[in-house]
């Protein structure tokens, strides 16, 4: 279907918050009308790759300076809610990468402001786009019901030193968490349980593995940890794996297939991502979605609604409470 372009700025200038706007800028559904960052030097470093896109340091500034209509929030999670409670009160729509907050309580400040179908506010869930995923679903759909999921995300062991504090099960797993969410017609678990494996000075975390159960006779079993070695692709790697009771399928969605080998083995495709002049994969695939929303033409999917991300994110705190219970050494 044709349709003007959607004006889209997006917030926030760290890796995918440059991956969404080089993505934009190819697409024909969308026109990049701004970015923002908290530091010039980020705005500086971005200009090289996003010529002619006005850059800010105040939103409050690039709503005012330019006809931007829909906003991409990539900041940091700290700040997803501010900036969104903002862009939602001045009518804007709006595309959040999760989680939505570091707490439920503070998610679910924004429902007064979220339509009843989250029209004006989608959640960035780029694994539904991802088309072996797509695939998946289609499978599972066909075939006989679900009997276990089993995920596994695990990431570069450096993590741990690089970024002090950040915890597997919110940074690596909930991408998982939603999987599982859409696998199981968003239902909520029956039973819920978490085990976390600190390091040797129980300084962070290095290990979290989760389990969920249905009493409809889905069991799904989910690990996320910083284990991967240097040897090993720099974002690490994913599985996941499904079996009915007469069938099983698997993805191997990061690193792609392609392998480059010269002084030593590289991964340059880590995910389902091509951005640039010619836009491809699970990213674009989001955006030109969201712009479909913008516009009226499509409904959030199911796993990228608001409700959606605050059924996840209560999936988070319970299992992070259980987890706590259960610490368990190296």
């Amino acid at each position: 279907m044709n349709q003007k372009p959607v004006n889209i700025g997006v917030i926030g200038m760290g890796r995918f918050g440059r991956l969404h706007s080089q993505t934009i800028q190819g697409l024909s559904d969308c026109r990049l009308t701004a970015i923002v960052a908290r530091r010039q030097q980020s705005l500086d470093e971005a200009a090289s790759q996003l010529t002619d896109v006005p850059g800010f340091l105040s939103i409050e500034e690039a709503c005012q300076q330019t006809d931007t209509e829909a906003w991409v929030i990539a900041a940091s999670t700290s700040e997803h809610v501010t900036l969104a409670t903002l862009l939602l009160r001045e009518g804007y729509s709006v595309l959040l990468e999760k989680p939505i907050s570091e707490s439920l309580s503070e998610a679910d400040s924004l429902g007064n402001l979220v339509r009843d179908d989250s029209a004006n506010l989608m959640i960035g869930h780029i694994v539904l786009f991802n088309s072996e995923f797509l695939q998946l679903q289609e499978e599972a759909a066909r075939r006989s019901p679900l009997i276990h999921i089993s995920a596994v995300r695990h990431r570069p062991s450096s993590i741990i030193v690089d970024f002090p504090g950040e915890n597997p099960l919110h940074a690596a797993m909930v991408h998982d968490l939603y999987c599982v969410q859409a696998l199981t017609g968003g239902t909520d678990p029956d039973q819920m349980s978490a085990q976390y494996l600190m390091t040797e000075d129980r300084s962070a975390v290095r290990l979290a593995c989760a389990q969920l159960q249905w009493n409809t006779g889905v069991l799904a079993t989910l690990s996320a940890g910083y284990l991967t070695p240097d040897g090993m692709p720099p974002r690490g790697y994913d599985c996941l794996e499904v079996f009915g009771s007469d069938w099983a399928a698997r993805t191997l969605p990061n690193p792609r297939p392609i392998q480059v080998w010269s002084e030593a083995a590289e991964w340059p495709m880590p995910l389902e991502i091509r951005a640039g002049a010619s836009p491809a994969g699970m990213l674009a695939e989001e955006l030109r979605c969201f712009s479909r929303v913008v516009r009226g033409t499509q409904r959030v999917p199911r796993g990228a609604t608001y409700h959606d991300a605050l059924q996840v994110q209560r999936w988070l705190e319970e299992l992070h409470q259980s987890a706590t219970t259960s610490r368990t050494r190296p």
